[in-house]
């Protein structure tokens, strides 16, 4: 029984060491074939560190400066809507009117008791001049006709609220509401905003709320319309909203025709600059889902794996796998295999 463990272990010991011995021999075997391939000439550039914006970007809404949600005050049906949904209407004209037959009736009662309380007050005072009358009398009158007055003038408003016109010249963006249909208070009959007065309204992570003041210049891109723009800050929240730790701003932004209410957008915050690693663009290349690089060692070509960070179209930002000063082959590197020889053409 002990001879056949003896035997087996020997086996085993005896396998291993030709496995082993065969993967040394397969890496000696690799290395010396790529020193053997003929010498390639390259151009290289020196790993550099640079001082890199740290930004952050979150996403906004263009909206009007102005607007405003039309209603009604008093109830009634509407019997002129001369408006449609995009018409551009200027600050003053109709919007919408309600019938107003029970209004104008009291209008009309109140005009009528205003006037009668006007000629017994004349009448009284005369007759006071010639002793006919007493004061409390016309006291009483006077106390009369101001109540008159007022209920005058509170038919006369309430006749002005039938007709409902544009607070402010700009375009029809909701039509809710029909001819025919009732208008009750409170109830939304039209949307209309400022055309060519708009912003961004947007909200930032609440650590980044006292890094941003009134009147600071944030970069914004419109991705429906390809458009960058540059957006002043026009308002801060002071507070952060508790369930989702942010604050909203407001960004003044110039007109354009291009811009529209409620497109998406993307607002840039940068953040305090850090040293940073950077390579050229060109010296980086891609093998299945790991990114890579060949440093020039010795004469030789070596391969390393690295981890990259922002890009723009000239420069790589490196976080890792690279150091400063090290020379990177930028040109003939698609095709190098670790360890080969090359020549940097100067």
């Amino acid at each position: 029984m002990k001879w056949y463990k003896l035997a087996g272990l020997s086996f085993f010991i005896i396998l291993t060491a030709i496995i082993l011995g065969g993967c040394k021999n397969d890496a000696t075997d690799h290395k010396q074939q790529a020193e053997n391939l003929p010498a390639v000439t390259v151009t290289a550039a020196k790993v550099e560190k640079s001082i890199a914006e740290n930004q952050v970007e979150v996403v906004g809404t263009v909206q009007a400066v102005e607007h405003a949600e039309i209603a009604a005050k008093i109830s009634g049906n509407i019997i002129n809507l001369p408006v449609d949904l995009g018409s551009r209407v200027k600050k003053g004209d109709l919007l919408l009117e309600i019938k107003a037959g029970e209004i104008s009736a009291k209008l009309q009662q109140a005009k009528a008791q205003l006037e009668q309380a006007k000629r017994n007050l004349t009448r009284e005072r005369n007759l006071l001049k010639k002793k006919a009358a007493t004061p409390e009398t016309v006291k009483s009158l006077e106390d009369q006709m101001r109540i008159a007055r007022a209920a005058h003038r509170e038919a006369s408003t309430m006749l002005e609220y039938t007709r409902i016109v544009a607070p402010f010249t700009g375009i029809v963006t909701r039509k809710l509401a029909n001819i025919g249909d009732l208008a009750t208070p409170g109830k939304p009959l039209l949307n209309m905003e400022e055309e060519n007065n708009l912003q961004v309204l947007t909200d930032i992570p609440e650590a980044m709320i006292l890094q941003i003041n009134k009147g600071d210049t944030l970069s914004i891109f419109i991705p429906s319309a390809n458009l960058s723009i540059q957006g002043k800050v026009a308002e801060v929240a002071p507070t952060a909203d508790p369930s989702s730790r942010t604050a909203p701003i407001k960004l003044k932004i110039p007109p354009n025709k291009q811009l529209r209410s409620g497109q998406f957008a993307r607002v840039t915050l940068a953040m305090t600059p850090a040293e940073t690693l950077t390579v050229p663009a060109s010296a980086l290349s891609t093998f299945g889902q790991m990114e890579r690089v060949f440093v020039e060692t010795d004469g030789k070509a070596k391969l390393r794996l690295v981890r990259t960070g922002t890009r723009n179209p000239d420069r790589v930002e490196i976080l890792s796998g690279l150091q400063e000063n090290e020379t990177v082959i930028i040109s003939n590197n698609t095709t190098l295999i670790d360890g080969q020889p090359i020549v940097i053409q100067k």
